[in-house]
């Protein structure tokens, strides 16, 4: 019989009702000859290069707990399907600098959900990567709670925003940046938000 994992859905019928109470956020750099190659190495980079991996669109389940990597990994095991909210960015072009961003907001209300946003570009710092793809989980959020925000108004303004309307209670991001390899080799960057099951 096979083994049961923490990550499996409580359902008997299988995983498609499978609702995540953990996330755990890793990043990861990889540099090959070969496109593919390099973002394999990334995979490996960021420790979920040995899953078969989901994406999935960006909502952070009601009652879902920000776990560490560490925390995270234990709950998994080699070949299992496992579903990320994933940016990635890759280029040959020498020291072209490139980034992927995951920006989460998470509602004061347990039973809300959260957002969680994936953003991908060439030419930003990772600052400014990091501020971007937090600030659009927190504009999600902050509209489907009602939280009066000015999309005008530079990020450090809408955080003091989003924290006098009460409503939003964490923030975070997670980046990862690199220049182009000065050979040419293919380069790639990853962030991602691995969603899983603590418990059974």
């Amino acid at each position: 019989m096979p083994r049961k994992t923490l990550n499996d859905a409580a359902n008997p019928g299988g995983s498609w009702g499978f609702v995540p109470d953990g996330v755990f956020l890793t990043k990861g750099v990889g540099r090959s000859r070969e496109r593919l190659s390099s973002f394999e190495e990334a995979l490996r980079d960021a420790g979920i290069a040995k899953y078969n991996l989901v994406s999935v669109s960006s909502i952070f389940p009601p009652g879902c707990k920000l776990i560490t990597r560490a925390q995270g990994l234990k709950t998994l095991r080699p070949g299992q399907v496992v579903y990320v909210v994933m940016a990635r960015s890759e280029t040959n072009e020498p020291h072209r600098l490139i980034a992927a961003s995951i920006g989460i907001a998470i509602p004061r209300n347990p039973e809300h959900y959260g957002y969680l946003s994936e953003h991908h570009c060439s030419g930003m710092t990772e600052k400014a990567a990091g501020d971007y793809a937090e600030d659009l989980a927190a504009q999600m959020l902050a509209s489907t709670l009602g939280v009066l925000f000015d999309v005008d108004r530079d990020y450090d303004a809408r955080k003091e925003q989003y924290r006098l309307g009460g409503e939003i209670v964490t923030t975070r991001e997670i980046t990862q940046t690199a220049e182009g390899d000065k050979n040419g080799l293919w380069t790639t960057v990853i962030a991602a938000a691995v969603l899983v099951r603590r418990s059974v």
